[in-house]
């Protein structure tokens, strides 16, 4: 649920999917945020029927702009009271309008342990789970759509560009962990690939305190455009930012009847239930 875009899958990793999209209703969204939940559930509704899907439950994937994250490092002896004092002193806002989750990840050396921290618009995870209700499932869990692109790429470490996002999207992903995010709206009427340099520029100088090793200079751009990245904008964002530029790769255990491109997003759900 981003970009005022509805689309959902079921099925298992290695096995066949069914999948669908629809457009929220008008003046339901505005970005990834949910105005109307009954206006979008019932789309949501109509989706489920029309796309044959028989699940009773439902994990969603919210966009980022309804959240802020960070990746926080300590020491590998530290424990889980530690870890959780530590995330509420650095997310605590002072407001019962933000909720705070965290989730262990990989940390920046062996003796280290990290975890992804964020902070979440509690209005919107009830407006999400209100809508889900009205399409008549349950929400079992509500997940970062960067987490979810994350887990569903095959590199490891990259920049991720997301231009089927309105706005376009760059999270700097490092050992399949989103460490940055940034919008930014893309300028196809002028010069596409220096409208995408320059988004990249915060990301990359935020880069080395990020809190992760895998990321460095060989570590590519990865593009999700639909239709794919012209050559010659790819050729020249190459040069602009000296790194290689590559489209997404099939997601592992995708159904190939899954246009995996719009629906690199829901894969990633899939993979964090069975991956």
């Amino acid at each position: 649920m981003s970009s005022e875009i509805l689309r959902i899958v079921e099925g298992l990793p290695g096995g066949p999917m069914r999948c669908g999209e629809a457009g929220a209703p008008p003046g339901s969204m505005q970005g990834s945020h949910v105005l109307d939940p009954a206006a979008v559930g019932q789309a949501l509704r109509q989706l489920v029927a029309r796309s044959e899907i028989t699940t009773s439950r439902a994990v969603v994937a919210a966009g980022d702009a309804v959240a802020s994250f960070r990746v926080m490092s300590f020491p590998g002896d530290a424990t889980d009271a530690d870890i959780d004092a530590a995330v509420k002193n650095q997310l605590d806002l002072g407001t019962h309008k933000m909720a705070r989750r965290h989730l262990e990840v990989p940390g920046a050396a062996p003796d280290e342990r990290a975890v992804f921290a964020a902070v979440w618009d509690r209005a919107q995870v009830v407006a999400i789970a209100e809508s889900i209700r009205v399409a008549g499932l349950e929400p079992a869990a509500v997940d970062l759509k960067s987490l979810c692109v994350a887990r569903a790429l095959t590199r490891d470490s990259c920049i991720f560009v997301d231009l089927t996002s309105a706005p376009a999207e760059v999270v700097l992903i490092d050992q399949h962990v989103p460490r940055v995010w940034h919008a930014f709206n893309a300028e196809a009427d002028r010069d596409l690939a220096r409208s995408i340099f320059e988004a990249l520029r915060p990301v990359l100088g935020l880069s080395r305190r990020s809190g992760g090793t895998g990321f460095g200079p060989s570590s590519p751009i990865v593009v999700r455009a639909d239709p794919p990245l012209a050559s010659g904008v790819a050729m020249r964002l190459e040069e602009l930012a000296a790194r290689s530029v590559v489209a997404v790769d099939p997601p592992p255990r995708a159904d190939p009847a899954v246009r995996f491109v719009p629906y690199l997003t829901c894969l990633g759900l899939i993979l964090r239930r069975h991956g």
